[in-house]
């Protein structure tokens, strides 16, 4: 007989609700839940695989130690007793700091990266913590830190009330959002152009998005700063200014007229490509909506000037009257946060420095990019021993094949990860977390992001395989292990005194508190001290999720800067944005740029092994403009060399009109040729590591956040690569 789960999709940003048919302890079919108030039913191509994804044969369901060279099978306290050994000789013998800690995008999407990665981090105490976010999205959080005085105080469209929206270096009919938890984008987009709203898209490629915009621009990758900057210049030049209620909450505006003089339109085009009328007539189409956003996303963020460029989207915003306003760029407010006062300390980066390149610490990380630095470079504090969560940097990080080659070389490495991938293959343990299906799930991250305020607890659809450990519980006994505490502590009776000293600081008695698990028992002391004072016996009543409305003006109470205003001026960004206003125009040596690009059915590289996510053509493709490639002898189906200065890959060549001339494109997370994985189907359908090409020296220097969009590259046709 079938049962019904209900549950969040954890496979994208999104958080669209799924209805699982289960019978016989399987998933056998999956449809979007129509009865979710904030999905309504929608689902995409990975959401429908996730019963597929749930049953990979190549999923690992028990651990591995590696045992004479080999990644062997192992039980869970033989893999914690390798653990241990293996951390503490490293930690007894060099410290702390020579023991990483990475942490990959999939921690963000699970009940267990948001409430357990922090306490890892925590317990281990090393200086040496890197994340997937400083090849994402770390310049909004900067930006926004210095903007608002905290980083997770990130705005978003509102797009079901907007007239106009503009959407930079971003293809949500493809990504379904990100930084922006929209379920459903294709929908709304629809809905705003239904209503007499536009919008415009800015991209070097004209992507899904695109191709149904109102306008399209097409942009010289990495330039988007410029085109912001010309755009304020004209909104102060034309009097087109108006603050509106946010004029008693805004310092720093004239600085800002001072900042932007020295870019009006025509230097903006010439820098952009896009035409100089066309740049004035977008900033009058934003200025003139009754209710309009400025989004960006990848492609203005993993660039050279990525925080300038997200603090001027936010610059637009605020400029236009549009932030903080039903369909302008609002703030959520999550079932779990906390309100706040007004005020705070405010934002600031570089409490420490990275040991080999200084580079500095931004939210409590370094930049993804020094890692192999810090492996490679003899002394003390080198890191000799790497633990990674939810993250295969071996094809995520620029000059991949070097940070390959250094972790290759460590002298120890635990991976928790399901999949015995291109970085796991390097671990000496690897413990493998059960299936989404067999774990809770509450959306810690992305409810910061979202288009509605929400709150949805899904409970697990099937009940652990026998012998297997939570995910929570693996994280936090590795978090035991690095605090010395060895690998048969307590750790129950840790988290339950942890937990009862934050009830008891909540003034709530911890017995009270919901729940079969530690998790879920965090969760209800967090909603019940959240601003609607939930509980999770309300979740738990309303399977399909609870709608809490519409985002609602949070001005000035979300602010957290010392003058309690939005601080639109922040020292660190003037002084990049006089840089700019400085350095002499780029030169056009004739090489190309590559750049990334999103598919429906891939997130990154973590869904590569799915047949039916990989079926059909070929998705990892070197797209190139049907100019260039009439000009350089490229043939549809043939081969291209793509060379930078770091590396070299050979594509398949796919011709289009759809891409601007000068650019190339290869999509981020293949690479799935390397020996000793155990990942047979992303292996038939490998593709190339476009962080083969990407370079470890090109940063965004007030974040660190690797440039992955615009890198130089030249491209040659492969002789005899031609398709046959």
């Amino acid at each position: 007989m079938a049962d019904t789960a209900y549950r969040t999709c954890p496979l994208c940003e999104a958080t669209c609700g799924l209805a699982l048919t289960i019978e016989r302890g399987a998933v056998v079919e999956v449809r979007g839940d129509d009865d979710d108030p904030f999905s309504k039913g929608f689902i995409c191509p990975k959401g429908a695989s996730f019963g597929y994804l749930d049953a990979d044969p190549d999923r690992l369901r028990t651990p591995r130690v590696r045992r004479d060279g080999k990644l062997l099978p192992a039980t869970w306290p033989e893999a914690f007793a390798a653990v241990h050994a293996g951390l503490s000789a490293v930690i007894g013998a060099r410290g702390r700091d020579a023991v990483a800690l990475y942490l990959g995008n999939p921690n963000v999407h699970t009940i267990a990266g948001g409430l357990y990665a922090g306490a890892l981090r925590r317990a281990l105490g090393s200086r040496n913590v890197y994340t997937a976010s400083t090849l994402d999205q770390m310049p909004k959080h900067v930006s926004c830190g210095y903007l608002f005085g905290h980083p997770l105080a990130v705005p978003v469209p509102d797009i079901d009330r907007t007239d106009f929206l503009l959407i930079l270096g971003a293809d949500p009919y493809s990504s379904n959002g990100s930084l922006w938890t929209v379920p459903d984008a294709p929908g709304r987009l629809k809905a705003l152009q239904a209503r007499g709203g536009r919008f415009v898209v800015v991209d070097p490629r004209r992507s899904r998005t695109a191709r149904v915009a109102d306008r399209y621009l097409p942009i010289r990758p990495g330039t988007d700063v410029y085109l912001l900057l010309g755009m304020v210049h004209e909104l102060f030049a034309r009097d087109l200014v108006r603050l509106d209620r946010l004029a008693d909450h805004v310092t720093g505006v004239e600085v800002v007229r001072g900042l932007v003089a020295p870019f009006p339109p025509a230097v903006a085009a010439a820098r952009t490509g896009i035409p100089e009328q066309a740049i004035r007539e977008l900033t009058a189409d934003l200025a003139a909506a009754p209710r309009a956003a400025v989004y960006g996303r990848i492609g203005t963020t993993t660039v050279e000037h990525g925080t300038v460029t997200s603090w001027l989207v936010d610059v637009l915003n605020t400029l236009t009257g549009n932030l903080d306003r039903p369909g302008g760029a609002m703030f959520p407010l999550p079932a779990t946060s906390r309100r706040g006062t007004g005020t705070g300390k405010g934002f600031a980066t570089g409490r420490w420095h990275s040991r080999v390149r200084g580079l500095p610490e931004v939210l409590g990380e370094l930049p993804a990019v020094t890692l192999a630095d810090e492996i490679e470079t003899p002394g003390e504090g080198q890191v000799r021993a790497l633990i990674t969560v939810a993250g295969n940097p071996c094809l995520s990080v620029p000059n991949a094949d070097r940070l390959d080659a250094a972790i290759a070389g460590l002298d120890f490495m635990v991976s928790i990860d399901p999949y015995l991938n291109e970085t796991t293959r390097h671990a000496d343990v690897i413990l493998p977390p059960p299936p989404a299906t067999r774990a809770a799930h509450y959306d810690f991250s992305f409810t910061h992001f979202s288009v509605r305020n929400m709150a949805n607890y899904s409970p697990p659809s099937l009940p652990l395989d026998e012998g297997a450990i939570d995910e929570c519980e693996i994280i936090t006994r590795l978090g035991a292990i690095v605090a010395g505490l060895g690998p048969d502590a307590d750790v129950d009776a840790l988290l339950d005194g942890e937990l009862r000293a934050a009830a008891d600081k909540a003034g709530i008695d911890a017995a009270d508190l919901d729940g079969s698990t530690h998790a879920e028992r965090v969760l209800d002391l967090r909603l019940r001290t959240g601003p609607y004072g939930l509980s999770l016996a309300e979740l738990r009543a309303n399977p399909h999720g609870v709608d809490l409305g519409p985002l609602q003006p949070r001005i000035p109470e979300i602010l957290r800067t010392p003058s309690g205003r939005i601080e639109l001026c922040p020292d660190p960004v003037a002084a990049q944005v006089r840089r700019l206003a400085a350095a002499p125009a780029p030169v056009d040596d004739g090489r190309f740029v590559v750049v990334g690009r999103r598919h429906l059915r891939t997130n990154n590289s973590w869904m590569h092994n799915v047949p039916t996510l990989v079926k059909g053509r070929e998705l990892c493709t070197l797209v190139v403009n049907r100019a260039d490639a009439a000009r350089l002898g490229l043939v549809a189906g043939g081969k291209a060399a793509v060379t930078s200065r770091v590396g070299r890959v050979e594509a398949t060549v796919e011709i289009t009109d759809d891409i601007a001339p000068g650019v190339v494109s290869i999509p981020h997370g293949f690479g799935h040729d390397r020996p000793g994985t155990e990942l047979a189907v992303a292996r038939r359908h490998a593709g190339v590591n476009a962080n083969s090409l990407t370079d470890d020296l090109r940063i965004d220097p007030l974040s660190g956040t690797a440039v992955l969009n615009g890198v130089p590259v030249t491209v040659t046709p492969v002789p005899n690569g031609t398709a046959p």
